[in-house]
């Protein structure tokens, strides 16, 4: 029986797995289980020799397999695709690394790099944060020392009495625009309710025929004092909207540049002061680069403040001149404009509208359109 298996698996290949059990012929059932029989009960091949003129030959071509025992210990996979033999212990995943050693792919270059870029941009936060907190805290600290007494401020004594007086005429000019719009409302209350009289003796004087001309001149009357007022109306607002534009963003414009040159002031002094604290310290080498690098933000500060300064400077320049520019206009408009129309001069008034070039607006200008409406 031993004969008649040996020669069928002479002739046969028989597959072994990775856990090096035998594979399924399925063309043949009973070769199986003869081969399982003779695997399970048949002779240990380290105690056994091999033959190598076949099966029963003579003596003389027996080989020991204990001196080929490591031959046996790892069974070879056969790869009909290519003819190559391997080891049974070389798995699909030592090949597949070894497949990437040979051909790197990008993923691992492209992770590697987002992590850079992430890290890079998280300690350049850091760092910012860092920086202002150190300076807040210097700033901080310099204006509790400037209020209470125990710190010194640098003062430009001409800049600081033009900033002074720049506040309080601010203040007075948004009062002078307070009570400029308060007059408009109340006008445009008084015109519309003249319109609605006007209206009112025409509607009477059509119904009242013993009076028609009575309420006839009245209604010419309102509707001509209506179509003053509308110009006066015209002049008024045109000199609020210069006025508004004067303080609300030329001066608040310059308002902003001298806030910044004070936070700059304020930023200066506070490492001037740290520079002087460091001066009188010990020289060490330690001391000495701690006052280099006090040095270095000392003069970068100081270098803002000087061109913040010369910014409100010139800033403060332009202001007055442009100031007195338009309010030179503005007042000669409202003044003509207001002492034409009480005086009963429809032609001054007419001829002030078209000096100043003021446009008024056709009635029921100032209602949304219907599309603005839905």
């Amino acid at each position: 029986m031993a004969d008649s298996i040996m020669s069928k698996a002479a002739t046969m290949e028989i597959p072994i797995n990775s856990n090096g059990d035998t594979g399924t012929l399925p063309e043949d059932d009973s070769l199986e289980q003869d081969l399982q029989q003779v695997m399970v009960s048949g002779p240990n091949l380290n105690e056994t020799s091999i033959v190598s003129g076949g099966y029963g030959g003579p003596a003389g071509g027996i080989i020991p397999t204990s001196s080929i025992k490591g031959t046996f210990n790892k069974p070879y996979i056969r790869m009909k695709s290519r003819g190559v033999n391997l080891p049974k212990s070389q798995s699909a995943a030592s090949r597949l690394a070894h497949h990437t050693e040979q051909h790197p792919g990008s993923s691992n270059h492209n992770t590697n790099s987002t992590e850079e870029v992430s890290r890079g941009v998280a300690v350049e936060k850091l760092d910012s944060v860092k920086k202002w907190g150190i300076n807040t805290y210097k700033c901080t600290k310099q204006m509790f020392s400037e209020k209470f007494g125990r710190g010194s401020r640098t003062v430009d004594l001409e800049l600081e009495a033009q900033i002074d007086v720049l506040r309080d005429t601010k203040s007075k000019y948004e009062n002078i625009l307070r009570l400029a719009t308060a007059l408009t409302d109340h006008f445009q209350r008084i015109v519309q309710t003249q319109q609605a009289l006007g209206d009112a003796f025409t509607d009477l004087s059509q119904k009242s025929p013993e009076l028609q001309d009575e309420f006839g001149y009245n209604a010419e009357t309102q509707k001509l004092l209506c179509k003053n007022g509308e110009a006066l109306l015209g002049a008024i607002n045109f000199f609020v909207s210069s006025v508004n534009t004067l303080v609300n963003k030329t001066m608040e414009d310059t308002l902003m540049t001298i806030k910044q040159y004070e936070n700059a002031r304020l930023e200066f002094d506070a490492y001037r002061s740290d520079l002087e604290e460091l001066s009188l310290g010990p020289r060490d080498a330690a001391g000495v680069v701690r006052i280099e690098m006090a040095q270095h933000e000392y003069q970068i500060h100081r270098d803002k403040y000087e061109r913040l300064r010369s910014d409100v400077t010139i800033k403060l320049k332009f202001l007055e001149e442009n100031k007195v520019k338009v309010m030179h206009k503005q007042l000669l408009l409202f003044h003509n404009a207001i002492s034409a129309y009480f005086a009963g001069n429809q032609q001054q008034l007419e001829q002030t509208l078209i000096q100043f070039n003021v446009k008024l607006k056709p009635p029921g200008s100032d209602k949304p359109s219907w599309l603005e409406e839905q």
